[in-house]
């Protein structure tokens, strides 16, 4: 609040929450949310992921931009069905990108996106925080099919008839997907052009730091790099550090 001329004005803090698994879509989501808002704040769920390790490599991330990040706890193990949440599939492995199966992969966490846009809905309504800014892309993982605009479109809409908001309690909420008509390549460049520091950002599913370079996450973020013809930070910061 501030006094101005005998009276007192208010300057509203534009605000919004970034969903936050710390890989490359998501790190340049934070980054262009900082561009253009205020009051950024990282939401990262913690879920029975295989690849856990990203959620300690996203808070390096946040902590060195100075960004505010919460840990939401939704256990999806329970659910299953996915490659990434049942320890007893095996994950998929390939020797190139072009081997990847076309179809709804192993790793889909089912309605994972859907379930992170409600609580990000839910942690945002108590918030006062109405813009929720996701990462999605189809372009080159075309068969995840809670990714597409169509999708968070439709959720925008389900949170808005679901929430305060539909009775005009509070502004309606926005579900953000800047990147959704993009390559992996365009965000990464889109990233480099805002300052997007990635030798943190873990793509990897197979649960460790240093990459597999045989799953399908690892495969596209290899090819994305190439396509950049920059070489990959996580993988220089390895090497400097000894681990690769």
């Amino acid at each position: 609040m501030q006094k101005g001329g005998g009276s007192f004005i208010i300057l509203m803090m534009k605000k919004c929450c970034v969903l936050f698994s710390g890989g490359i879509d998501s790190t340049t989501a934070l980054y262009w949310a900082r561009k253009d808002y205020e009051n950024v704040h990282a939401l990262t769920f913690n879920y029975g992921q295989r690849h856990a390790v990203e959620i300690e490599m996203a808070k390096k991330t946040a902590d060195a931009l100075n960004i505010s990040q919460t840990i939401l706890f939704v256990d999806l193990q329970q659910i299953s069905g996915s490659s990434l949440t049942d320890p007893t599939q095996n994950l998929p492995e390939f020797f190139a990108h072009e081997d990847i199966e076309a179809g709804v992969p192993s790793t889909y966490v089912p309605f994972r996106n859907g379930i992170f846009l409600s609580m990000a809905a839910a942690w945002g309504e108590v918030q006062n925080i109405q813009d929720i800014i996701c990462g999605f892309n189809v372009i080159d993982s075309p068969n995840y099919p809670d990714t597409t605009r169509d999708f968070a479109q439709a959720m925008e809409f389900a949170i808005n008839l679901g929430t305060e908001a539909a009775h005009g309690g509070k502004t309606a909420f926005k579900v953000l997907a800047p990147f959704v008509g993009l390559k992996k390549a365009e965000i990464i460049q889109e990233g480099l052009s805002l300052g997007a520091d990635y030798s943190y950002s873990i793509s990897c599913y197979a649960g460790k730091e240093i990459p597999c370079l045989r799953c399908s996450s690892c495969l596209l973020r290899q090819k994305a790099w190439e396509e950049t013809g920059k070489q990959d930070p996580l993988l220089n910061r390895l090497k400097k550090e000894g681990k690769l």
